[in-house]
This record gives C-alpha cells, sequence and structure tokens, in this order.
C-alpha cells in the first residue's frame, strides 16, 4: 500500500509539472501572438529585430508572420561601407600606463590601486555594469589553447591568464545556438600575432602596440598594417573618431543582452555589458549602447558578441545576471584585465 501510495504522489507530481509547463507555454504563445499579430507597429517590429538577432530562437517571427513583412521589419539593404575606415590616434592621449614609473612619476603598482572603476548602468529598460580600465595596456585578448574544438568560459579565460576581470568577446560560428565557441569568425590577433583569419573583410576590435583603441571594417593584412596587438571580429561600429554611427544595422536593432568596448580621449578602455531577457532588465538597443558611451566620453567603440554570450566578471564576482539557460557559454575570445 505504501509503495502505491508513493507512485501516485510521483504521478500527480509529475502531471502537475506538465501542466504546468503546458500552461507556460500556451501563455509564451499567446503573448507573442498578441505582439507579433497585434495592432502595434512599434511593437511588432522591435520583438521581431529582438529575435532574429538571436542565433538558438530566430527563426520564432516566422510562424506568425509572412516572409515579406519579417523581410521589411529587417530591411536587408547592406550598408554601404569604406574598408579603409580608420581610427585617428591623435584623439586619444594615454594619461594613465605602466609607462609611468620609467619616467618617476608614478609607479605601476600604485596606478594599478585605482586603476580600474565599476559603474553601474540603469536605462529605461536596462541594468547593466561598465567596467572603466585607465591603463589600456592591462586588457589583452584571451582565446583557448587552439580553436576548431571548444572554447573557455570566460571563468576559466580568466583562470588561465590570471586576470582579475573580464568580458567575453568576438563572433563565433553558433548555428541555432548550439556552436561549441571553438571557432571565430573574422579574425583574432592576439600579441601582436594573427593566429586566426577566415579571409573576410569584418568590422575589426583591436588595440594597437600604443593602447589606442581601433574599430572598423578591414582584413588581417590591414589590422596588422595597423600594427594592432589584440583583436578581434564582431559589431557594429558605434562610435568612430567620436562620431555616433546611424547604419541601418543600428537603427533597426532589437532590445537584447549586449557587451561593447570603448575608450576614452584619455585611453581608459570602457568595458560595457547590458542584462537582458530579464523582468528587471529587457535589453538595449544599439542606439541605447551609443547614447551610454557617448556620456561615458568614448570617441570610439563597438560592439561584441551579446545574447546568451554577455557575460562580465570582476575580482571574482558576477557583475551581471547572464540570460543562458545552461549557464556560462565557452568562447573564442574574450577581453580580459591583466593584474
Amino acid at each position: 500500500m505504501k509503495t502505491k501510495s508513493i507512485g501516485r504522489a510521483v504521478v500527480r507530481v509529475l502531471i502537475f509539472l506538465l501542466v504546468t509547463v503546458l500552461l507556460l507555454l500556451i501563455a509564451i504563445l499567446g503573448v507573442l501572438w498578441v505582439v507579433l499579430r497585434g495592432p502595434s507597429t512599434t511593437a511588432q517590429e522591435l520583438l521581431t529585430r529582438s529575435l532574429k538577432e538571436t542565433s538558438a530562437i530566430y527563426w520564432i517571427p516566422e510562424i506568425y508572420l509572412p516572409a515579406e513583412r519579417i523581410a521589411e521589419i529587417m530591411d536587408d539593404t547592406e550598408d554601404s561601407f569604406t574598408e579603409e575606415v580608420s581610427t585617428d590616434s591623435s584623439l586619444v592621449t594615454i594619461t594613465a600606463s605602466r609607462k609611468a614609473d620609467e619616467s618617476g612619476d608614478q609607479t605601476g603598482e600604485e596606478i594599478a590601486e585605482e586603476d580600474i572603476e565599476v559603474v553601474r548602468i540603469k536605462g529605461a529598460s536596462y541594468s547593466g555594469v561598465m567596467l572603466i580600465v585607465k591603463d589600456p595596456e592591462r586588457v589583452i585578448i584571451g582565446t583557448p589553447d587552439s580553436f576548431g574544438g571548444y572554447g573557455l568560459t570566460l571563468e576559466k579565460m580568466l583562470t588561465k591568464y590570471d586576470a582579475i576581470g573580464g568580458i567575453n568577446g568576438g563572433s563565433f560560428k553558433d548555428e541555432n545556438g548550439t556552436g561549441h565557441g571553438g571557432t571565430p569568425e573574422g579574425i583574432v590577433i592576439t600579441d601582436g600575432n594573427l593566429v586566426w583569419d577566415d579571409g573576410t573583410t569584418t568590422t575589426v576590435i583591436g588595440i594597437d602596440n600604443d593602447g589606442i583603441l581601433h574599430v572598423g571594417k578591414m582584413s588581417g593584412k590591414k589590422a596588422l598594417e595597423r600594427n594592432l596587438k589584440w583583436a578581434c571580429s564582431f559589431g557594429p561600429a558605434l562610435i568612430v573618431n567620436g562620431e555616433a554611427q546611424s547604419t541601418r544595422e543600428i537603427t533597426t536593432s532589437g532590445v537584447n543582452p549586449r557587451s561593447a568596448i570603448g575608450q576614452r580621449a584619455d585611453g581608459a578602455i570602457l568595458l560595457l555589458c547590458i542584462e537582458g531577457r530579464q523582468i528587471s532588465s529587457l535589453g538595449a538597443t544599439y542606439e541605447d549602447l551609443i547614447s551610454i558611451f557617448l556620456e561615458h566620453g568614448a570617441v570610439n567603440a563597438a560592439n561584441l558578441d551579446g545574447g546568451s554570450s554577455t557575460k562580465m566578471i570582476y575580482d571574482g564576482e558576477e557583475m551581471i545576471i547572464n540570460s543562458s539557460v545552461i549557464g556560462s557559454r565557452p568562447l573564442p575570445t574574450c577581453f580580459l584585465i591583466t593584474r
């Protein structure tokens, strides 16, 4: 009798869980129907763009909307660009550097003590954190030991490089959100060496030998010609030489978790992560990122990989809520802050 009672209890619990999941699924599908098929074109367009930016659930709008309407919303017209987009290095004068101890001003140790500032970011639909690294020489690109297999989570990258903090970095092959994070897209440069190049011209985000952040469309060859020491590919470029960009990709972006990097005129590197897909923080658009960076004095800035890859750790603490349902994702590149 006791065994039968336990069995009935287990069955009831399973039925309850199944019914709960089904009700949640029905509710979610109902909400999506209301937004994507409802009277508000603004809500329809924003949700469609947000979903299409994801690698795992980009197909959902196709259930509710005809292909013609999706194409109209996404506006697949390509932005024109010139490969020779060049960062004006004269706009940046590095004021905090470990090289300062050579001139007898301040020692590297003294600078390091106050080198990093944590800033909480809050907007109408988002919240996040910015790490301001005053010495740009402390920011490097972290990678796994090799490419083509599995990447490393941000936690493992921090351990490998004995770094104090960091955020996720560039693009990688991630079909349907099931990528292993070990195969980058575009280029990767570490310590001045081009360690990955798929032969395409992409938006490159890199730091040169003088600590200047460069953003813009370029090939691996062009990146090396600009003396980039650390670099990866993603985009779009958000601010170039003090000018906010307004390409189609930027003006039609959705609301999602975001990671981005910028640099102030004094050389400080700005590492930004915005939480998303949370009740307390839906996410940000590219235009939101531009506003944040301009508010904090960036002269150059670019978007990094976002969505479920968005993650920030500093001094052993998770600084934002990661939206991935499977935990920290393996990555091919990340921006790390050395000790």
